[in-house]
């Protein structure tokens, strides 16, 4: 029968070992899931005891930094182009990648009665500025251009465009700085300061944006990214990602 001194001994060892399981996890985000993640993260430290480090930006810009060696281990992309890059390019491990949320575009105004109606905005084109992310590295801004260019008003619009590097930086100039913008349905739904206008933009109008994950080889060790991208796929993380507005396979 143990004493009392044994049993601490024995708790003691017990701590030690579950502490020298946790691990710590460097994860790079798409801008327009940094709301979703932050409500994710401590859900996931909570259940399984890891810790995240978390870098935001556009998925072009973190791309590029992981193709430049950045110690990233998983990488969530608001599009499936990039994944399947790190994977063909041998930066990501084959079998690992799988989409984990389906965004929505929103053309939006923090100002409630700038428009009604989405479209006869846009061909109105009573406004001086409209804010899009950067085409070339974000896919909420390539949606953007798609919606335009298949509405028709691209060209006139175009001139008026103020881009983001993000489309975190988007929203801001959404916020501030221009009449309206075309931002991730997410934030929308993320923003407490009013009612604002908005325009949930049809999907026929873009291609999908597929955003999908991918477990870098730089994490292909650490049991905390696999950890992190499993619970991505369960119920809590899932049911985080619907109440941002985006669809779920």
């Amino acid at each position: 029968m143990k004493t009392v001194k044994q049993w601490w001994v024995a708790l003691g060892l017990f701590a030690a070992a579950g502490a020298a399981q946790a691990e710590t996890v460097s994860v790079a985000v798409a801008a327009n899931f940094t709301d979703a993640t932050r409500d994710i993260i401590p859900l996931f430290e909570q259940a399984t005891g890891h810790e995240v480090k978390v870098s935001f930006g556009s998925t072009g810009k973190l791309y590029a930094q992981i193709e430049n060696g950045a110690p990233f281990e998983v990488f969530l992309a608001a599009d499936s182009a990039r994944p399947l890059k790190a994977e063909n390019e041998g930066l990501g491990v084959p079998g690992s990648r799988f989409t984990y949320a389906r965004g929505a575009l929103a053309l939006w105004s923090p100002n409630a009665g700038t428009f009604e109606d989405g479209p006869a905005y846009l061909k109105q084109g009573d406004f001086h500025k409209l804010a899009i992310a950067n085409p070339k590295t974000a896919p909420y801004g390539l949606a953007a251009q798609q919606a335009m260019e298949k509405l028709g008003v691209w060209p006139t619009v175009k001139p008026k465009v103020v881009r983001g590097d993000s489309i975190a930086q988007t929203f801001q100039f959404a916020a501030t700085a221009t009449e309206a913008g075309f931002v991730a349905l997410s934030q929308v739904r993320a923003w407490k300061a009013g009612q604002g206008s908005e325009w949930v933009v049809p999907a026929e109008l873009y291609d999908p944006i597929d955003q999908q994950a991918i477990l870098l080889k730089t994490g292909e060790s650490n049991p905390a990214a696999k950890a992190f991208l499993d619970f991505l796929k369960g119920g809590e993380a899932q049911s985080v990602i619907t109440a941002y507005g985006y669809g779920v396979e």
